[in-house]
C-alpha cells in the first residue's frame, strides 16, 4: 500500500536512538526553561529537593511528582494572585485560553505565537499522514474559541495549502456541501451521524456527496461505531486526540494506532492504583511533558501531567507508514469510566454493544446508560433511541448488546450470569432522551448508585 507523504520528513522517520537523543536534549532544556520562567515550577523543583540541571534524561522525569489539574487551578486566581504556571512575559502572550470548567473553575492556559506553530506543526503532521494535500477543503465542526483544536487545524491547514470551512457545528445548513464541495469534515462520532440523517431528510445520500474522509476528535469511542460511520458516509473515518494542554497524537492511512509526535510533547502511561509507570502494552493514564527545541519559549509549561485520560503504548517500532514516532490506541477519558463489583468499564463499552452491526437496522446510535443499586445488586439501564420503537426488534438489539458489551468485560459477564448485575433495555421515540435536555456535552454513562 502507498502512504501519504511526510510534513516534516527528517523528524517523523527519524531512527529511534536518534531520536531519544533529541527528547533528551528537549527534556533538559524544557526543564531548565521551567526553573528559570515558571514562578510554579521554581517553587516546585525546591519543595521537592529537585535540582533542575541533574534532569538531563527522560528517566530522570521518572521521578519527579505528577501534578494534576487540580494543582493548575490551585495555582491561579482566585486561589492566587497571580497565574503561577504562566511561563512566559505577558508581553510574549499571544492569546489566552480557558478549559471548560465541567470539573471544577476553568484552568487558565497561555499561548506565545511559538506555542500556535507548534501546535499547528502537530496537526499539519497528522492531516498529511492521513492523506491531505494542497487544494482540500475541510469543514471544521469544533467550536473556536477559548478552545484551541479548531483554530490549531486551521493554522495547520495555512501551512498545508488547504482551505477551511470554519462552520464551527455540524448543524451548518446542507447547501455548503453541494456549493464549496468539501471533501473531508471534522466533528464527534454522533455530530457526524447527525449530519448524515440531516442529510438524508434533505434527500441527499451522504455516499454521494465529495467527501472522501471523515476526523473524529474531541471524543473517545467504538470500533463499531467508527465501522458504522465509514458504512454510513461511504468513506474513510480517522481519529485525532487532542487537548489544551498540547497532545495532539493522530491515525496516520495505516491505522495502527495514533502517533505521538516525541519531538514536541513526551509521553509516559502512569498506573495511579499501583503508583508506578507501566511498561508498553500496559494500560495507564497519560503523563505528558512538555518538549522545548533549544531557545524555545513556552506560555503555559507543564511537566509530568496527569491528564486522566487512559491509553496504552502500541509500539515504538517503525509503523508501516514509514514514521517511528510511538503509536498509542484510542484514549478513554477516565471521567467517563465506572467500577462495579471491582471491575471498570467505560462507556465506550457501552457504545460497543450499542453499535453491534444488526442494531443499526433499528437505532439512530444515540443512547444514554445509568447504573442504579448497590454492590449486590446493580442495574444498567440503557436507552436506546429508535427510528421506530414499535417496530424493533427488541430482544434482538438486547442480545446483541449483550454480546458486544460483555466482549471486552468477562467479569461482567460472570456477574451478569450470577444475577447481581442487570441490564434493562428502554426503546424511546427520537428526541426523548434525558441526555437532550441537559445543556452542554452529553454525558451518556451516568452512575446514580
Amino acid at each position: 500500500m502507498d502512504y501519504p507523504e511526510f510534513y516534516h520528513r527528517e523528524i517523523e522517520t527519524m531512527d529511534r536512538s536518534a531520536l531519544d537523543a533529541l527528547v533528551e536534549d528537549r527534556v533538559h532544556y524544557t526543564v531548565s526553561y521551567a526553573a528559570k520562567n515558571s514562578p510554579f515550577y521554581r517553587k516546585w523543583f525546591e519543595r521537592h529537593n529537585v535540582d533542575p540541571a541533574a534532569i538531563r534524561t527522560h528517566e530522570d522525569l521518572l521521578h519527579l511528582p505528577l501534578i494534576t489539574g487540580a494543582d493548575i487551578r490551585a495555582n491561579q486566581p482566585p486561589e492566587q494572585a497571580d497565574f503561577l504556571f504562566r511561563s512566559a512575559d505577558w508581553t510574549e502572550i499571544f492569546t489566552i485560553h480557558e478549559t471548560s470548567g465541567t470539573s471544577g473553575n476553568p484552568k487558565s492556559f497561555f499561548f506565545t505565537w511559538e506555542d500556535w506553530e507548534r501546535y499547528a506543526e502537530k496537526y499539519a503532521r497528522i492531516f498529511t499522514s492521513q492523506g491531505f494535500s494542497r487544494g482540500d477543503r475541510i469543514i471544521i465542526c469544533a467550536s473556536y474559541g477559548m478552545n484551541v483544536g479548531a483554530n490549531t487545524m486551521t493554522l495547520a491547514a495555512r501551512d498545508l495549502g488547504i482551505t477551511i470551512i470554519p462552520t464551527g457545528k455540524c448543524t451548518f445548513p446542507v447547501h455548503m456541501l453541494q456549493s464549496y464541495q468539501p471533501n473531508a469534515i471534522v466533528g464527534s462520532v454522533f455530530k457526524l451521524l447527525h449530519l448524515a440523517r440531516q442529510m438524508k431528510a434533505e434527500g441527499i445520500s451522504p455516499p454521494d456527496s465529495h467527501i472522501e474522509r471523515l476526523i473524529i476528535g474531541g471524543e473517545s469511542f467504538a470500533d463499531e461505531s467508527r465501522e458504522y460511520l465509514a458504512e454510513l458516509w461511504g468513506c474513510e473515518v480517522f481519529n485525532t486526540y487532542g487537548s489544551t494542554e498540547g497532545t495532539m497524537c493522530g491515525e496516520c492511512a495505516a491505522k495502527q494506532g495514533l502517533h505521538v509526535p516525541e519531538d514536541l510533547v513526551h509521553l509516559d502511561i502512569y498506573d495511579p492504583y499501583q503508583k508506578r509507570f507501566v511498561r508498553d502494552g500496559e494500560c495507564g493514564r497519560i503523563v505528558l511533558s512538555t518538549l522545548l527545541p533549544e531557545g524555545g519559549k513556552c506560555g503555559t509549561l507543564l511537566l509530568n501531567y496527569d491528564t486522566e485520560d487512559t491509553s496504552v503504548v502500541i509500539s515504538r517500532d517503525r509503523c508501516s507508514c514509514g514514521r517511528t514516532h510511538l503509536r498509542i490506541s484510542n484514549p478513554q477519558r477516565e471521567a467517563e469510566t465506572v467500577w462495579m463489583m471491582g471491575i471498570p468499564f467505560n462507556r465506550v463499552d457501552v457504545e460497543r454493544g450499542v453499535f453491534q452491526r444488526e442494531n443499526m437496522e433499528y437505532l439512530s446510535g444515540e443512547y444514554e446508560a445509568f447504573l442504579y443499586g448497590n454492590p449486590e445488586n446493580t442495574v444498567l439501564q440503557v436507552n436506546l433511541e429508535c427510528d421506530n420503537p414499535h417496530g424493533c426488534d427488541r430482544e434482538r438489539v438486547a442480545e446483541l448488546f449483550r454480546k458486544g458489551f460483555f466482549s471486552m468485560k468477562p467479569g461482567l459477564s460472570d456477574r451478569y450470569q450470577e444475577g447481581i448485575f442487570q441490564i434493562s433495555f428502554h426503546f424511546l421515540s427520537p428526541g426523548t432522551l434525558e441526555l437532550y435536555k441537559v445543556p452542554g456535552r452529553p454525558k451518556r454513562l451516568v452512575d446514580r448508585r
